[in-house]
């Protein structure tokens, strides 16, 4: 079998569970009903969405789930190395409570510097969240072209922009895990940042939510 008639990219998804100040986080309702938003919505051409999952918002805590959806993308039956028609992609969704706009997020920093504790309790200042990878001052980038996705975005209608800063919680711990792995695997990620829906209906970040992903399928 070859990979003729294999969508090009699949799309496995993730947000957070409710954390310090947020107690209803907007990503876990987005990631929780993007499946059947988008069977109504209809995919877009090319894309399968994957697993879609909720994460502890939890640093160290939260990040052996992620593993297991990483590891689950790239063992799944149809992912093989040898067929060069697969591309796993992860998209990742956080909010930030304070936000006006959708963020699309550039790079992560080898830093966790909590502000609070996070849901298990930890609260890291200046530490590495890799230390085989360096030092706190340590960037990691996505290839994907965060400037191209963030216009084809704002075309669309939608308050969005590239942000250079994922800050030094959970988000971006979570981030340069992903990052490394994408490297690692030959995988891409991508993190975006919601606001409060509060500030941004739930309809339109689920609208956002859908237009992300056809915006992912046309750069393939």
């Amino acid at each position: 079998m070859g990979s003729e008639g294999l969508p090009a990219v699949t799309i496995h998804v993730t947000g957070f569970k409710k954390f310090h100040g947020v107690a209803e986080n907007p990503t876990e309702t987005i990631v929780s009903n993007l499946k059947e938003y988008m069977k109504k919505k209809g995919m877009p051409k090319g894309v399968v969405l994957g697993s879609c999952n909720v994460l502890e918002a939890a640093g160290q805590g939260g990040v052996s789930p992620l593993y297991q959806t990483f590891q689950s993308a790239i063992n799944s039956k149809d992912y093989e190395s040898s067929s060069p028609g697969r591309i796993i992609w992860v998209l990742h969704f956080g909010v930030n409570s304070g936000a006006t706009r959708f963020a699309i997020e550039h790079k992560a920093v080898n830093e966790a510097t909590f502000r609070c504790p996070d849901e298990m309790g930890w609260k890291p200042q200046k530490i590495p969240i890799i230390p085989s990878d360096g030092g706190i001052s340590r960037v990691r980038e996505t290839t994907l072209p965060v400037e191209e996705i963030t216009k084809s975005l704002a075309k669309k209608g939608y308050e969005v922009m590239t942000s250079d800063d994922a800050g030094r919680f959970v988000c971006n711990y979570v981030y340069y895990h992903s990052l490394r792995f994408a490297e690692q695997n030959g995988t891409k990620s991508l993190f975006v940042h919601v606001p409060l829906f509060l500030t941004i209906d739930e309809e339109t970040q689920m609208q956002f939510a859908a237009s992300l992903l056809e915006v992912l399928a046309s750069l393939y």
